[in-house]
């Protein structure tokens, strides 16, 4: 099951936006991060894809949910205008958002390509 952030512990596992202006993610491992809602049709077709991969990719990555319906602060931080909305952090440098539900194998070359994960063999 895929961890929720709410706004404190985003802070604590991402990024503390009330204490660095500059990017600095606060995690040990890459992440993704879907900013999603229960309404949303296109968020549900993703929803088992990012299941999966977590369960492919166990610990080498840690992948996130964040509801925009509840969490609009953190939604609106990153300008997140149509969802599903997914942002790639690699551990190193700066995140990258890819917007609609992603097949698999688009998930898969951007957490090769911008996270720098290989899926385990």
């Amino acid at each position: 099951m895929l961890e929720h952030l709410t706004k404190e512990t985003f802070k604590e596992k991402v990024f503390n936006f009330e204490l660095n202006k500059e990017w600095k993610y606060e995690g040990s491992k890459p992440c993704l991060i879907d900013f999603y809602a229960d309404w949303c049709g296109p968020c549900k077709m993703v929803a088992p894809i990012l299941d999966e991969l977590q369960a492919e990719y166990g610990d080498s990555l840690h992948i996130y949910k964040v509801n925009t319906e509840d969490q609009q602060e953190l939604a609106g931080m990153f300008g997140v205008q149509s969802i599903p909305s997914l942002l790639f952090v690699p551990v190193d440098g700066q995140p990258q958002m890819a917007m609609g539900a992603l097949p698999k194998a688009t998930f898969e070359q951007a957490i090769a390509e911008v996270l720098k994960v290989e899926k385990p063999a």
